[in-house]
């Protein structure tokens, strides 16, 4: 039996250290010394390896933290099929897709609420002037939006428009200033609060205005704010080219793969700076990331942002109960399937179109940060499944609370 055990032991270091050598963000542990079976953690092999047998996705990196330490890092299948096959490395650089409205966009936003900047309770027309209400029978205006609608995806505009129809009236690259008016004068679907529709249209509004308040772009106040203080090196939007070869691919066109150029095609119409997507990172940042928000917007002695900024993001904002979002991150909505069946209500996270996913709990301490590549090369690849068999697997891990 203690033969066993050791077994497992070492089997799950072999995890954290395969692919890349050891751990980048934050220390390892072994699962046992945060109150985890290892035994019940090597599921994890079997999931992941079923998954490239089906083909889901060509490959992925898996990172567990609990209690501020990394306790499962590991890497999986291929960076890449096209043109060639390549290996994954647990070091790899993936495009977060909308992971970027909660990790860049979001807490963007909540620093410039904490510094007396702005107000959630703003009216977007205030920034945005061209911001149209919703219509009642009669054409009576109904009431004007609010930030924080835009943080919740309850302001009433639609999901997305055509970025081809954007880019013949204003061109590519198309900046920010440009694109919001379009956006802000489409016709909104319902009165503000009334009803969620995902909508990546609100998040560029509000990279407009952290532009519009900051002086900065949300590449460099969120580098400069965010990323930087944190030591998340390898976080970033339109990533150097000393860092092309660590990016991973996502989907291919004309024979030639997308690699450190955002995939989401609004972003990349805008020189690759969105507030809904555009930002680059890695499972080790996302760690610190996540650690900051666990210890209430700390991390070691650097803060972002503050408790109670922290508590208030991370609950169902109250006024819209019924969505299950907070202010840019995802609780108990349609789209929370990343939580699995385990983890209690008050844990958070978010998903992204390429395949990145991430999910905090703060009643374990738990984090689980699962990349893949899922759109490469063709987008045929099929995640929503395994996000929730891996939070279900990790989340049983937890003997210990």
């Amino acid at each position: 039996m203690k033969r066993c055990i050791g077994l497992w032991i070492i089997l799950g270091l072999l995890a954290i250290e395969a692919g890349s050598g050891l751990a980048q963000g934050l220390p390892l542990a072994k699962p046992e010394d945060v109150g985890m079976a290892s035994e019940r953690l090597a599921l994890l092999d079997t999931l992941m390896n079923e998954a490239l047998i089906r083909k889901d996705f060509p490959g992925a990196v898996l990172l567990v933290t609990r209690k501020g330490r990394t306790v499962w890092r590991k890497s999986y299948g291929q960076s890449q099929r096209v043109p060639e096959g390549r290996p994954m490395d647990a070091n790899m650089i993936f495009d977060m897709a909308s992971v970027t409205k909660p990790v860049a966009t979001a807490t963007s936003i909540m620093i410039l609420v904490e510094r007396g900047r702005i107000r959630l309770w703003d009216k977007v027309k205030d920034y945005v002037p061209e911001f149209t209400p919703y219509i009642l029978e009669g054409g009576i205006a109904g009431e004007d939006a609010r930030l924080w609608h835009l943080l919740t995806h309850t302001s009433g505009l639609q999901p997305y428009i055509d970025p081809k129809e954007v880019e013949q009236i204003y061109g590519n690259p198309c900046s920010v200033e440009l694109l919001v008016k379009p956006i802000a004068g489409l016709r909104k679907g319902s009165l503000p609060g009334m009803t969620f529709t995902y909508s990546c249209l609100g998040y560029i509004i509000l990279a407009y205005i952290v532009k519009a308040v900051s002086g900065q772009t949300i590449a460099e106040f969120a580098a400069g704010n965010i990323f930087k203080p944190l030591g998340m090196k390898s976080t970033f939007y339109n990533p150097p080219a000393d860092s092309q070869d660590r990016c991973v691919p996502t989907q291919v066109y004309d024979g030639i793969p997308l690699r450190g150029v955002v995939h989401d095609p609004l972003a990349r119409l805008q020189g690759g700076i969105s507030g809904n997507a555009g930002l680059f990172s890695t499972a080790d940042d996302l760690a610190v990331f996540s650690r900051m928000m666990l210890n209430g917007g700390e991390s070691g002695k650097v803060r972002i942002l503050s408790p109670l900024t922290v508590e208030r993001m991370t609950e169902i904002f109250p006024r819209v109960d019924g969505t299950g979002r907070g202010l840019g991150w995802d609780l108990d909505s349609d789209y929370a399937t990343v939580r699995g069946d385990l983890f209690g209500p008050a844990s958070y996270g978010h998903s992204g179109y390429t395949g990145t996913s991430i999910w905090i709990d703060p009643e374990t301490q738990t984090s689980v940060i699962f990349l893949t590549n899922r759109i490469h090369p063709d987008d045929k690849g099929d995640i929503i499944a395994m996000r929730s068999k891996v939070a279900n697997v990790v989340a049983a891990s937890i003997i210990k609370k």
